[in-house]
């Protein structure tokens, strides 16, 4: 079968979980005899044409659409259609009977429709982010603004090119059934964010990280991946200061983001020398420091109404890493981590249970052995891009 990936970025340059979820699929398919062209955006020096594992990668320029500001974020976004149109019609050569598209962004729908058309070829969203409703709920932009209405025109553009969506989680499932009034219920399913622990294994432990740092006898909880407004980072740099009077912890986040400054000065404000916060590396450099670390953080703002599963928690699941997190209430991604002994998971905002949580995790070190075998079992159960791979062909 002839696939495309569309998204808004792509390995090697992206450090981000989603672009390397992306890969792992399109690889996935490479490896059982499809042929596949990811077809992605870059405002960066990168080649337009590459093979990488075996996809067909095809890049199209476009303005700065990352870590840059909302204005010229939206500018260059709403773009993308057109652009990635034209990459399109000048690269690629095959019939595409399969196009696998990624939400975030919201701007793609009238490109799937144009390739649908076309080529007569079925489409699948897979469904991360139910922008804009994020941002209504946290206050950012009003419901009914008209910049809420310009964002949800375009946000059922897409819902309607899709022949099938895939969303996170059971809760998420019922949430969006909702929230659209049922109006895709019979396209909808659940579609788990996905890990190939291969990808891993050939990755090197940093041993001299421990040792840059003065960390050699220390318990290790890494944070890794964006750090934004649907973060509330808050909750790592208060756990931090709760956690200071114990010196055989150290937390280290890396990232990026639009909030990394303001992280940055509540730490120094604070003086928070249990915190080390570095800029975002590459996915190998990342995973090769998560290799040495202890525990695995992760933070959601509780004013999410959607159920949000963070794609940072699969490489914690691969690594065996135990799973210190907090979430907005009602995500059904607490009973999931805690019911299958992978780690513990409180509400946003509950200050006092995520650091007792992480006290118990620091203490136990049994328990955290027994959790990292749960968090083997839990990525096999569920989070296999085998099984991903197979829901979005069929």
């Amino acid at each position: 079968m002839n696939i495309i990936l569309i998204a808004d970025e792509y390995i090697p340059l992206s450090r981000k979980v989603q672009p390397k979820m992306q890969h792992e699929l399109a690889v996935h398919l490479v490896n059982e005899g499809h042929n596949v062209t990811a077809l992605m955006p870059t405002f960066r020096k990168e080649k337009l044409r590459e093979t990488i594992d075996g996809v067909d990668v095809i890049r199209y320029k476009i303005g700065v659409n990352k870590n840059t500001s909302k204005v010229r974020r939206l500018i260059s976004e709403l773009s993308l259609s057109r652009k990635a149109w034209k990459g399109f019609k000048n690269n690629y050569c095959l019939k595409p009977e399969l196009v696998v598209y990624f939400s975030p962004p919201i701007f793609f729908g009238k490109l799937i429709q144009k390739i649908k058309r076309k080529y007569n070829a079925t489409s699948y969203l897979v469904l991360r982010d139910f922008f804009p409703q994020w941002v209504i709920d946290q206050g950012m932009i009003k419901e009914k603004s008209l910049i809420a209405k310009f964002f949800r025109h375009y946000e059922q553009i897409s819902y309607e090119s899709a022949d099938k969506i895939g969303v996170m989680s059971p809760e998420n499932l019922k949430w969006f059934n909702q929230y659209t009034c049922n109006k895709y219920k019979n396209i909808t399913e659940v579609l788990y964010n996905w890990v190939d622990k291969s990808f891993l294994e050939p990755i090197a432990p940093n041993k001299d990280f421990r040792r840059k740092y003065n960390l050699e006898s220390k318990t290790i909880m890494i944070y890794g991946g964006n750090i934004g407004h649907a973060q509330d980072m808050m909750n790592i740099v208060r756990l931090g200061a709760g956690l200071q009077h114990l010196t055989q912890v150290h937390i280290v986040i890396i990232g990026q983001g639009d909030e990394y400054e303001l992280v940055e000065s509540e730490i120094k404000r604070l003086k928070l020398e249990n915190i080390t916060l570095l800029p975002g590396v590459s996915q190998n450099e990342y995973f090769a420091i998560q290799k040495i670390s202890d525990i695995g953080l992760f933070c959601l703002h509780r004013d999410h109404k959607t159920h949000n599963f963070p794609g940072k928690i699969l490489g914690y699941l691969a690594q065996g890493l135990p799973v210190l997190g907090c979430v907005n209430s009602g995500n059904d991604l607490k009973e999931l981590i805690n019911d299958s002994g992978a780690g513990l998971i409180s509400v946003s905002g509950e200050d006092s249970k995520l650091l007792q949580n992480a006290i118990n995790l620091i203490h136990d070190t049994d328990g955290r052995e027994n959790m990292r075998k749960n968090s083997l079992a839990l990525l096999v159960s569920c989070f296999s891009v085998d099984a991903a791979a197979t829901q979005v062909i069929k």
